[in-house]
């Protein structure tokens, strides 16, 4: 059957007035669902990096007491491991007076006598 002049084949889709604005619509509200995602996700804390730990004052680390206060970093380093070789939990702590090693208050009798030498 021969098309008359002018007539335009659609493939068999048929057209309605809004159907055009379907796939438009469909990808604004993905870019819409993402944008409301990362807002989300990047919103809480400001940054996903951590930020370097802070000194403080040796009274400022909650239950720890501070047990000993070695002159270097790499001395405090030994003597935490010292103490954690004798079962006793021990953080290595960046004090503003230096560094520090902190231990809960349970250990610290034990661990100022392994740390003293005795």
């Amino acid at each position: 059957m021969a098309r008359a002049r002018g007539e335009v084949d659609h493939g068999g889709v048929q057209y309605t007035d809004g159907s055009f604005l379907v796939g438009p619509l469909i990808a604004l509200g993905v870019v819409g669902i993402f944008v409301l995602l990362l807002r989300w996700t990047f919103s809480r804390g400001g940054s996903v990096v951590a930020k370097p730990a802070q000194s403080g004052r040796v009274d400022e680390y909650g239950l720890l007491v501070s047990v000993a206060a070695p002159s270097t970093y790499i001395e405090a380093e030994i003597v935490r491991r010292t103490l954690e070789d004798h079962k006793i939990r021990a953080t290595l702590a960046q004090t503003l007076a230096g560094p520090r090693i902190m231990v809960f208050p349970q250990d610290a009798d034990r661990a100022r006598q392994l740390v003293s030498g005795g």
